[in-house]
């Protein structure tokens, strides 16, 4: 059966459920009460379409749970039960994790007979000068001049490099580096530095990030907390964003019975401009499974956080 006969004989639902949502950020990762797709995007191991996908993969029954009527949406994040007494905090993402592969706002992704093949970062990179080129000019400067010749390209690089973390996705930063060991008490990494870009201004905010989370019998490589607060904080970014983006990515690393994310910047959009206020930060926070549940594990790790 071709793959246009196999669309024109799905249902209207299907072909819903089949339409990937995620150029919409965060719209496939806290939204409730349905199955989301994972974005495809083709790799040097093949591609395979958001169709293909809902066609062969079939639903997973429903198991009623006790005291709940059977088709009750759930929760994104629900709990499951983990080698220690604690419940562990896992993501329903219908069988895989959402990657967060940079192409969130590609419009190709809505065509499912497109095969789409991104082009590379740097072959961004002369239209990207042309751009700056355009903008030296538009603000009265003469682009060839001596100090203006280059920059043009230095700055299409500069944001290149600010804005790496749209190549990077969570299962090549962590790299296996996920361990099995029999822990359940709290681990927190304090003081992450982090540099973003503000998405309203593309001028840069700066500050701290700190992690904590409660194991359930697997861990992971301390280094790749400060990996993953990079992944997300080099996009542009809004600083409540970056805060839920980084626990949800924990999450879908170790599973654990919670995360704790604690993130303070301070953005220059009102420190040079608007307002001007030199001595503001902004202070977010994230607290998934027991650290929004129990106030006494929350206040822990707000006291470990806050202690010199």
């Amino acid at each position: 059966m071709s793959f246009t006969r196999q669309l024109s004989e799905m249902s209207a639902s299907e072909l819903n459920d089949a339409i990937d949502d995620t150029n919409f950020p965060q719209a496939h990762i806290l939204s409730r009460g349905r199955n989301n797709s994972v974005c495809s995007t083709s790799s040097t191991s093949g591609t395979s379409s958001l169709a293909d996908r809902a066609l062969s993969q079939p639903e997973e029954p429903v198991v009623p749970q006790p005291g709940s009527a059977v088709g009750t949406p759930t929760d994104e994040l629900v709990p499951s039960i983990g080698a220690t007494n604690r419940p562990r905090l896992i993501l329903k993402t219908n069988g895989s994790i959402p990657e967060n592969d940079g192409h969130e706002k590609c419009t190709f992704h809505h065509d499912l007979e497109l095969d789409h093949k991104p082009p590379t970062r740097e072959a961004l990179l002369p239209d990207m000068a042309r751009s700056y080129r355009l903008l030296l000019g538009g603000l009265g400067e003469n682009p060839d001049r001596q100090g203006l010749i280059k920059t043009p390209e230095r700055a299409a690089k500069a944001m290149l490099y600010f804005t790496k973390g749209y190549d990077q996705c969570l299962e090549d930063v962590l790299n296996g580096a996920v361990f099995d060991e029999d822990h359940d008490e709290m681990v927190v990494v304090k003081d992450i530095e982090m540099f973003s870009m503000c998405e309203h201004h593309l001028v840069p905010f700066y500050g701290k990030v700190s992690i904590g989370y409660l194991p359930c019998n697997k861990i992971l490589g301390l280094s790749k907390l400060a990996r993953i607060v990079e992944i997300f904080s080099r996009r542009l970014q809004v600083q409540e964003r970056l805060t839920k983006q980084i626990a949800v990515a924990v999450t879908q690393a170790v599973q654990p019975a919670g995360v704790a994310v604690v993130v303070e910047g301070v953005h220059m959009c009102m420190v040079m401009r608007g307002v001007q206020k030199i001595n503001s930060k902004t202070v977010t926070s994230t607290m998934l499974g027991v650290f929004r549940d129990d106030h006494k594990t929350r206040e822990e790790f707000l006291n470990l956080v806050n202690s010199k």
